[in-house]
């Protein structure tokens, strides 16, 4: 709870309503995100084939999505429990880290995608020499590397007892000198994970939507990547317009909000409300991200396919082996039955 310093009466609690709509929302997001994910994972992996820099873009996204609704779950108990959390402090560190390293991961990985797009538009002479897959590989590897350690301050805030409610916390806001941490983290992902990748996005759908808009009819006729990237600049922008944009604008006024003494109660129940709001749309980009590999993926849908074809002729190819099977077992009883007819016939 917080305090008001006015009448120094204690702010109304909002603990039934984050426990309820976390609880509804991480089960949600866990279901769309493992079906949507998986499926696409799945899909990637069925039918290997030597990969394009876009599609390793997106088969670590996929991954990155999958690690995040994995540990989502534990989420779900601690708030179905009201905040009770009984899965030891390592798993409290890890599963509060793993949101993180999800949130922009996934984030670095779309600026990657646009900047791949943007070269293959802009410079497509320069991308076939410039843009491999191998190259795409270092790069994830390196994204990876880099959020991981940039995330790792995070490992920091482990479970904790409250007197208050006799409860082990986790996933709580911290109180007292650990503000200036949180503080200073923020600002650092505020900067380096949010503005700074997505200052590179939009400077790359520029450069892309001025590249398509100056090229003739016939060339537009002639190379079918336009419709690829707006597809791709749509669903990217609308996951940072949904999912992470309102998340860091209402971390980064809550927080600061932290050091006024002249917050009213309902001011502050509002702003509480808002995180938890603003934190379930940045965790559903778990959701939002499959889009990217059903509509602007290159070769996804002929990748769907041709997985579906295969089936399908496994499928067939089984049923005539059967079928044959059969004809040949019948033809076989056929003649046993024949072998044991006894000769009726008189010889003379």
């Amino acid at each position: 709870c917080s305090i008001n310093t006015s009448n120094s009466t204690l702010c109304p609690s909002i603990d039934d309503f984050r426990n309820q709509v976390y609880s509804t929302s991480y089960s949600l997001i866990t279901v769309l995100g493992l079906a949507g994910n998986g499926f696409a994972l799945l899909v990637l992996i069925r039918t290997y084939r030597p990969s394009s820099p876009f599609q390793v873009y997106m088969l670590n996204l996929a991954v990155s999505d999958l690690l995040c609704v994995s540990t989502l779950p534990m989420r779900v108990v601690y708030y179905v429990k009201k905040g009770q959390w009984n899965q030891g402090d390592f798993l409290c560190r890890i599963t509060t880290c793993a949101l993180y390293v999800n949130l922009y991961c996934s984030i670095y990985f779309m600026a990657a995608m646009s900047v791949t797009r943007f070269l293959a538009i802009v410079f497509p002479v320069q991308n076939r020499l410039m843009v491999t897959a191998k190259r795409a590989r270092l790069v994830c590897a390196g994204i990876w590397i880099f959020i991981c350690l940039a995330s790792s301050p995070f490992l920091m805030f482990g479970q904790k007892f409250d007197p208050a409610t006799n409860k082990t916390k986790c996933f709580e806001p911290p109180i007292g000198q650990d503000v200036s941490k949180v503080v200073m983290l923020s600002n650092l992902s505020l900067v380096l994970g949010f503005l700074l990748p997505f200052l590179i996005i939009l400077l790359c759908y520029a450069g892309i939507i001025h590249t398509l808009l100056s090229r003739t009819p016939w060339t537009r006729r002639q190379q079918d990547t336009g419709p690829k990237a707006i597809r791709m600049i749509i669903i990217v922008l609308l996951t940072f317009l949904v999912s992470f944009m309102p998340y860091h604008v209402q971390r980064s006024i809550h927080i600061h909000s932290l050091y006024r003494t002249d917050t009213s109660c309902s001011e502050k129940v509002v702003m509480q409300k808002s995180v938890v709001v603003t934190l379930c749309l940045a965790a559903a980009n778990s959701c939002f991200d499959p889009l990217l590999y059903f509509f602007s993926g290159e070769s996804f849908l002929s990748r769907l396919s041709s997985m579906h074809q295969s089936r399908s002729t496994r499928t067939f190819n089984n049923s005539v082996r059967l079928n044959v099977a059969r004809t040949e077992t019948g033809v076989n009883r056929q003649l046993n039955a024949t072998s044991f007819i006894p000769n009726t016939s008189t010889s003379h």
